[in-house]
């Protein structure tokens, strides 16, 4: 039997913190994904992709490595045929029968889920997230409210939200709980604030209220709304933030997420039969742009309009669609509310302290008439009352 080397290896499956190495790029910690072969051998430390994916970008296949590496290869025997001591029985690990056998608490599609009584409890206002406290600057409680219906929002003792992916069936793959700023909105990075990422199933299998055999199936954030919105058009965006800040803005459209800049593989296929208008971030375009030409089966458009519209500071900040959408929204408040007017020159009419006074309260093109008036008839300032103007 011949085996294509490159595909003889997989990235990891998320099987917990400790399933996850340091960056040998970077230098993060537990962020490194390995390529390891069937039987959950790693390749080499070196070989893997990292999850910081915008910041890092490492990714170094098992084509690259054995390219610099041919000495890894099996000299003895054709590295492409599955070597003679692995055939012996006495060496094969026990794993073939392990997969076979699901825990009788999985579903029987044989997806691993979240119970939904724990999800629901989490779903609430009080704490108000970080990230709901930050909604505040944006939207009124009733869109706010709106969203945490829909997106099914969850939030931690600590303040963190919980933005759960729901299938099309309502099951809850998993919950990624996030910190952010609730001043600014941005996700808080900082290397020596602990949690800053981390899932619901991690803490559910370290509190032991998960089967050994839990494994993650991710699907899209905001999936389940593409059931209940037949007929809406769709908006794909990377982050879930930008998602619900998208849905908040225009509710006529589903908003959905994939969760991380090349966070593809098959759950994009929940996307089949439906009109899709994709907002990547401003440094993932290209990327985008051929991922879904691998896809076309997918009736989905990728928008440059970040591209056109960005400036370099734009590019040095990686701004989202979301950004762009606070940005104008904000501007057009901006028209909608007038500037508070410039006070008038301290030293314009020094001599009239009345006109001084008055001048606050009447428009510039006045300033020279009512000067004149003050003066030749010594006029005093007793007061100031606005008048309503009666129609007829």
């Amino acid at each position: 039997m011949r085996i294509d080397m490159e595909h003889y290896y997989s990235l990891a499956k998320y099987r917990g913190k400790s399933s996850r190495l340091a960056c040998p790029n970077c230098g993060k910690r537990f962020c490194f994904t390995p390529y390891v072969d069937p039987y959950g051998n790693i390749l080499s430390e070196e070989c893997g992709r990292c999850d910081h994916e915008s910041s890092c970008g490492y990714h170094f296949t098992p084509h690259q490595y054995f390219q610099q590496h041919p000495e890894a290869k099996p000299q003895t025997e054709d590295w492409r045929k599955e070597p003679e001591w692995l055939k012996k029985q006495q060496y094969r690990p026990k794993i073939k029968q392990e997969i076979k056998t699901k825990p009788v608490t999985l579903p029987a599609t044989g997806i691993s889920t979240i119970p939904m009584e724990t999800v629901l409890k989490t779903v609430r206002t009080k704490p108000v997230s970080d990230f709901l406290f930050y909604l505040c600057n944006l939207f009124d409680v009733d869109t706010i409210l709106r969203l945490v219906r829909e997106y099914l929002i969850g939030v931690t003792k600590a303040g963190d939200v919980i933005f759960y992916q729901i299938d099309r069936q309502g099951r809850c793959r998993t919950g990624k709980v996030m910190k952010y700023d609730r001043i600014t909105g941005h996700r808080i990075k900082d290397e020596d604030v602990p949690g800053k990422i981390t899932w619901v199933h991690s803490l559910l299998s370290y509190n032991g209220q998960l089967p050994d055999k839990w494994e993650l199936t991710q699907c899209i954030f905001g999936e389940h709304l593409l059931r209940k919105h037949p007929e809406s058009p769709v908006i794909l965006v990377e982050a879930e933030k930008t998602a619900v800040i998208g849905a908040g803005y225009f509710p006529d459209y589903v908003w959905v997420a994939l969760g991380g800049k090349k966070q593809f593989g098959d759950k994009v296929d929940a996307l089949v039969g439906r009109k899709v208008l994709a907002f990547p971030d401003i440094d993932a375009y290209d990327c985008w742009r051929q991922e879904f030409e691998k896809r076309p089966y997918l009736s989905v458009k990728v928008s440059d309009l970040l591209i056109r519209q960005a400036t370099p500071e734009d590019y040095e900040k990686k701004i989202d669609v979301a950004d762009l959408l606070i940005r104008h929204k904000q501007s057009e408040q901006s028209f909608l509310v007038p500037k508070p007017q410039a006070p008038p020159p301290k030293e314009l009419y020094s001599d009239n302290p009345v006109m001084q006074e008055v001048m606050k309260y009447i428009s510039p093109e006045n300033w020279a008439n009512m000067d004149a008036l003050i003066r030749d008839l010594d006029l005093e300032l007793a007061g100031v009352t606005r008048m309503m103007k009666i129609e007829e």
